[in-house]
């Protein structure tokens, strides 16, 4: 450990320390914005705001590998998959009212809660943990794809196998609805047949 890192404390924080504040600050507010929102495609597209700044901490963290898949998977794949499913369920585009509940404050109250218990968990469990930037990169290809197949390929595939049924459910739902109304407008007469 350097002299400059031992004499490093709270009171004064580095240049990266003040960018990732901002960057998570930048990145809540996205994402209240994206939960808060009444129009599902600005929903989606503050989704994309807070994934990225997700990406940008990954980054700060000298996890380069990490905040690339993060672009990649979560902002390129699965942004743009909601998106098509929008677009394939023919959701309304504008406010939608039916979007609000009645819930509001019980989700709020057990949102801050589970916010709450998640910060003092990862608090109590990172309290005395130093990012040693001298040594090995933890956030590098090597590291993180060893780590990845090694020990969440499960869960990694299922997460790919519920996407495409989300999407195969969002395509079959969009058909179903298509070939109903398209039965009842040729099933019901027109006007001028009426009277003929």
């Amino acid at each position: 450990m350097t002299l400059a890192a031992a004499s490093h404390g709270f009171l004064s924080p580095t240049g990266v320390e003040i960018a990732f504040v901002l960057v998570g600050i930048a990145t809540l507010g996205a994402a209240l914005m994206t939960v808060t929102s009444r129009q599902l495609v600005h929903a989606a597209l503050w989704l994309v705001v807070a994934l990225g700044g997700v990406a940008v901490a990954y980054l700060l963290l000298t996890a380069e590998f990490i905040a690339w898949v993060q672009v990649l998977i979560y902002v390129g794949s699965v942004v743009v998959l909601l998106l098509f499913g929008l677009m394939l369920t023919k959701a309304p585009i504008g406010p939608s009212p039916d979007a609000d509940s009645g819930n509001r404050w019980a989700a709020l109250t057990v949102a801050g809660a589970s916010a709450a218990a998640l910060v003092w968990v990862v608090v109590d469990a990172f309290r005395a943990t130093w990012i040693d930037l001298d040594g090995t990169a933890q956030g590098s290809a090597e590291v993180s794809g060893r780590s990845l197949f090694r020990f969440w390929v499960l869960p990694f595939e299922a997460l790919s196998v519920l996407l495409l049924a989300a999407l195969v459910g969002a395509i079959v739902l969009s058909r179903r609805g298509g070939d109903a109304k398209g039965a009842a407008e040729t099933s019901a007469p027109t006007a001028g047949e009426e009277r003929h």
